[in-house]
């Protein structure tokens, strides 16, 4: 039974704290649109997206504007293109792209997931052909994000598949150069990518899911650092039940979004992630809430320890509100979308190195991170062979998105706009890892994958 002071505490989170369902997204299968005449493909998988995603924006209004609940975005993830595009030519994967960034327009939603390509442990001639057409593709569309799963626990990491990718990075940072390398925001490199995030630039619809499903992603850390702050002299504990109790409500509220949404549209519900997902509007931040748990600056000693401790009790929270979690669900740390990890960046306390030791204990990785223009492709790759093996050896999803702006270096800013943010361009170091990269091969899967 709800009581006044529920609603009334629900009503100032939304008014004041920047309570928001970030993400309502519909994954869809497009298996059933395979075809090996591309024109056939693309006709298939325009006309399947808009036949189920048409109502989508309408909905989630409809449930946004009925409960009082802000929706940011509507997204649609679908089955990897490399998958349903096997042996096609990196011009064809293009066609496929601007197909979906079409059915993206139709249906009026935000963004669409899937351009992706998994080969964490090899490729096929037709998982290169898309990874190759990804810097042509993000430039000649306006909703498409790509990822590609490069390592797994299991699998080890594929290291030509790093070294491919900082130069995909870079070619993308080139051909987005008069948009702040824009395209590099909707392009993510993983290892563990989960197959039910609906969160972009990562999100697509996994082998294992169903013909279509409706996913939904939470935010809130305004929230969570309101929560804090009545509680100046708590202990560490105490904050950390805090924390637990917050991550209840606000996952307990996209639990009802999510099966609103699914009744309303006659799509089956699949999880709630629970990730705590910051923007660059002041009092919604991820940073904030570790600086509430005692620290002056996000990015000084201490920093990883309170970011584990609420990495943990958010998915403790989350967990007993949904018996349907999934995605990443956790904190996300990306610098140019969160306002204290930008005056942390800016001031020098919160460095490229302390952000990938962060993540080892969070829900993402590096991310939404700015550097400068001419950083060498083999500077990228093995930023992201670092971070990956992070995932890798702890059995959990990290990632790398990463933006070279082009033309910029430290101490430059590079604003992307909207939830994207802004990004101070960040120090990377001068010695060479090239050497490193073009050796090639396969680093093996760590001892704890043998665990059949």
């Amino acid at each position: 039974m709800l009581e006044i002071n529920d609603i009334l505490e629900t009503i100032s989170m939304i008014d004041k704290q920047h309570l928001d369902i970030r993400t309502v997204t519909m994954g869809i299968s497009l298996f059933d649109c395979v075809s090996e005449d591309t024109g056939r493909l693309c006709d298939n998988i325009y006309d399947k997206i808009t036949r189920l995603a048409g109502n989508l924006v309408q909905t989630g209004e409809d449930i946004s504007r009925q409960y009082g609940i802000p929706i940011i975005h509507k997204r649609v993830a679908v089955t990897p293109v490399s998958l349903v595009a096997r042996g096609m030519s990196p011009d064809d994967m293009v066609k496929i792209a601007k197909t979906l960034d079409r059915a993206a327009d139709s249906c009026g939603i935000n963004f669409i997931g899937g351009y992706s390509a998994l080969v964490h442990k090899g490729m096929t001639a037709g998982e290169r052909s898309l990874i190759e057409s990804i810097p042509q593709a993000l430039t000649e569309t306006n909703s498409v994000c790509s990822s590609v799963n490069v390592a797994t626990t299991k699998a080890g990491i594929n290291l030509d598949a790093v070294g491919l990718m900082g130069n995909i990075i870079k070619k993308t940072a080139y051909l987005t150069r008069n948009d702040g390398s824009i395209g590099c925001a909707k392009l993510v490199v993983f290892a563990n990518v989960p197959e039910d995030n609906p969160f972009m630039a990562g999100a697509f619809h996994g082998v294992g899911e169903g013909d279509c499903v409706i996913n939904v992603g939470v935010s809130g850390p305004g929230v969570v650092s309101h929560a804090l702050k009545k509680a100046p002299n708590a202990n560490i504990t105490e904050i950390a039940d805090i924390i637990k109790k917050t991550a209840f409500k606000i996952t307990r509220m996209g639990q009802l979004v999510a099966a609103e949404a699914s009744r309303r549209l006659d799509v089956p519900f699949g999880i709630v992630d629970l990730s705590l997902a910051p923007t660059p509007a002041i009092g919604d931040s991820v940073a904030h809430i570790l600086e509430e748990m005692g620290l002056e600056r996000c990015g000084t000693h201490g920093t990883t320890a309170c970011l584990a401790l609420l990495n943990d009790a958010v998915k403790k929270g989350g967990a007993m509100a949904s018996s349907h979690v999934g995605g990443l669900s956790g904190a996300f740390i990306p610098v140019s979308e969160d306002a204290g990890m930008i005056d942390a960046a800016k001031c020098g306390t919160l460095t490229l190195d302390k952000l990938e030791a962060m993540t080892a204990v969070c829900s993402v990785g590096l991310d939404m991170i700015a550097v400068p223009g001419d950083t060498s492709a083999e500077t990228i790759s093995a930023i992201i062979a670092d971070e990956i093996s992070i995932g890798v050896i702890n059995n959990k999803t990290t990632a790398v998105r990463l933006i070279p702006a082009y033309g910029k270096t430290v101490g430059d800013e590079v604003s992307f706009g909207g939830l994207l943010g802004s990004a101070p361009v960040m120090p990377v170091h001068s010695e060479s890892s090239e050497k490193f990269i073009l050796r090639g091969g396969r680093i093996p899967a760590p001892q704890n994958a043998l665990r059949n």
